[in-house]
């Protein structure tokens, strides 16, 4: 009976909720499910868009995978994976997130027969991974090298000849398929390219700024090749100013430019009238010493981080020179690195090497605001887009749409390799991945085929959100790929049907996809590995730092 007496050992404090085992393991993978169906019919050019809005009223319209996963306020520790994962692929190649969201949760729901029939997690991770390895292989080996037509002397078939600038239009016309303003994406397009193509071979994308301005239409929104800002706070005096000026020298400062009472900052004692007379005029000394100092720099554009008061702007306009005070702080990194302005602290020893400048600043009217256009910059090249639109909910999805659009036109720009896009290239190696199970024996064989039949959700889902029949699209999707020369055959949303989308122009970045697949693969493992949930107790009863709990005597109750 000794056996029956032993004392029962806590290792965890009362009040923790642990949850483990197969049971765990399945409600893990159902609830990321869930979040997969929430964000799955925005998928694909024909994708639903979702409205969120929080207490605080605001409101956000969007179809973008990664925006939709952040403002979602999910509280499944296992379901937040697929935060990370939208996060990573939106940083990383900036579009694709739906896809590696939608990836992830099929790759699960796939492994969730597996658990339930009893196999070992580990077994199904590895063939996971294995199956990733394979894909992203493939993907390499079916993939487009892209060369310029001017020095492309072979015909081979796997190289096209088109020129860097059609390559990088037709890649983010895809990215732009899927978004707000996909209608427009003739118009968007090319500006976008431009923008990026306007950038050095450091392609630094903080050098494009994006502004967005209320009112007027879509195709309204212009591309400015050079900085591009709202008109600051000004004073009286600020419209004597010169609104162009020709190979300006620019002056950055971080400085406030504004008559002071030097009795705010000190204490002062006088004794008589003729003793305040003299604080007064030191400092009006003080505040003029500064403004002749800045104009004997030469410069005739002065920006400033801090506000540049009345005195000085008047002052400014007086000699001609245009000033602008409260500069946003981007818009003024981005001066600095176009013009070659060196940001001063100080009035004393300006000189000639750290004034900037550019070719041609002017004052423009675009839409209810001013805006200070500083153009043909020689120091660095950057690009400012100006969005036009109706609502602000309206343009701020035109701002997300543009960034993605960005981000894959500069990852098209570094890497040249292509593959089609609308579910063709999850299709091809669906089909390869089937074969490939074929020729190996065991357990790996089923869950390797499991990946290429999670591969098939792509051009699933595509069909569903266009309202297709997608029993239909597939069948037809597996027969041409099982066909010599059917390797670029996907989803055709135009006419309801499959077609070549290499030759119909829908190209991604090969890099999306190898960035997709091992994120979803990623994403997918990290949750198959977790056998035991741990949710400690909330120590609401306990006061911090152990106060009470001291040598000093107890309270009576």
């Amino acid at each position: 009976m000794s056996h029956m007496l032993q004392p029962t050992i806590l290792l965890l404090k009362e009040g923790t909720d642990t949850s483990q085992g197969k049971p765990q393991l399945i409600s893990n993978i159902s609830a990321c499910c869930a979040i997969v169906d929430m964000v799955s019919t925005t998928l694909g050019p024909r994708g639903m868009d979702k409205l969120i809005y929080d207490t605080r009223g605001n409101v956000t319209i969007s179809n973008d995978g990664a925006t939709i996963m952040k403002l979602l306020d999910i509280v499944h520790p296992a379901a937040k994976t697929l935060v990370e994962i939208a996060k990573s692929q939106d940083s990383e190649v900036g579009d694709g997130t739906t896809s590696v969201v939608v990836l992830a949760g099929q790759l699960l729901k796939q492994s969730k027969e597996f658990v339930e029939d009893g196999m070992h997690p580990t077994i199904i991770i590895k063939g996971l991974r294995e199956a990733c390895r394979l894909a992203k292989d493939k993907i390499r080996e079916l993939s487009f090298d892209v060369v310029n037509d001017n020095n492309n002397n072979n015909e081979d078939e796997k190289n096209i000849s088109v020129t860097s600038r059609e390559l990088l239009i037709k890649c983010a016309a895809t990215a732009l398929n899927s978004k707000l303003i996909g209608s427009h994406k003739e118009f968007f397009a090319p500006l976008v390219v431009d923008a990026v193509l306007h950038l050095d071979d450091d392609q630094d994308i903080n050098l494009i700024g994006i502004k967005k301005e209320k009112g007027g239409s879509m195709e309204d929104s212009q591309l400015i090749h050079g900085v591009a800002f709202k008109k600051c706070f000004s004073y009286a005096g600020f419209e004597q100013q010169p609104k162009k000026i020709f190979n300006p020298k620019i002056l950055v400062l971080n400085i406030e430019l504004e008559l002071k009472a030097e009795k705010d900052n000190a204490e002062v004692r006088v004794e008589g009238v003729d003793d305040y007379n003299k604080i007064v005029e030191a400092e009006w000394k003080i505040i003029f010493d500064k403004l002749e100092s800045i104009v004997n720099s030469g410069a005739n554009i002065i920006l400033s981080k801090l506000a540049i008061g009345d005195l000085a702007t008047q002052y400014f306009a007086d000699r001609n020179i245009f000033c602008a005070g409260r500069c946003p702080d981007d818009d003024l990194i981005r001066v600095q690195k176009a013009t070659g302005a060196k940001m001063q602290t100080s009035v004393n020893d300006l000189n000639a090497q750290i004034l900037g400048t550019c070719g041609l600043f002017e004052e423009r009217q675009v839409g209810g605001q001013r805006y200070n256009l500083f153009t043909e910059c020689v120091e660095s090249k950057t690009a400012t887009i100006i969005l036009r639109g109706g609502g602000e909910q309206f343009i701020a999805e035109m701002d997300r749409s543009i960034n993605d659009a960005i981000m894959i036109v500069r990852r098209a720009r570094k890497h040249n390799k292509i593959v089609p896009g609308g579910g063709a290239i999850e299709m091809e190696i669906s089909k390869y991945l089937r074969k490939y199970s074929r020729t190996i024996h065991g357990k790996q064989q089923l869950i390797i085929n499991a990946f290429a039949k999670a591969l098939e959700v792509i051009p699933q889902q595509l069909s569903i959100n266009a309202g297709l029949d997608s029993t239909t699209i597939l069948n037809k999707l597996r027969q041409r790929h099982d066909q010599e020369n059917g390797e670029c055959f996907g989803v055709d949303l135009n006419n309801d049907d499959i077609c070549d989308t290499f030759k119909s122009f829908v190209w991604e970045p090969a890099v999306i996809k190898l960035n997709s697949f091992e994120a979803a693969t990623s994403a997918a493992c990290s949750i198959l590995s977790v056998d035991e949930t741990i949710k400690n107790p909330a120590a609401n009863n306990e006061m911090p730092n152990n106060l009470g709990q001291g040598s000093g005597m107890r309270m009576p109750f």
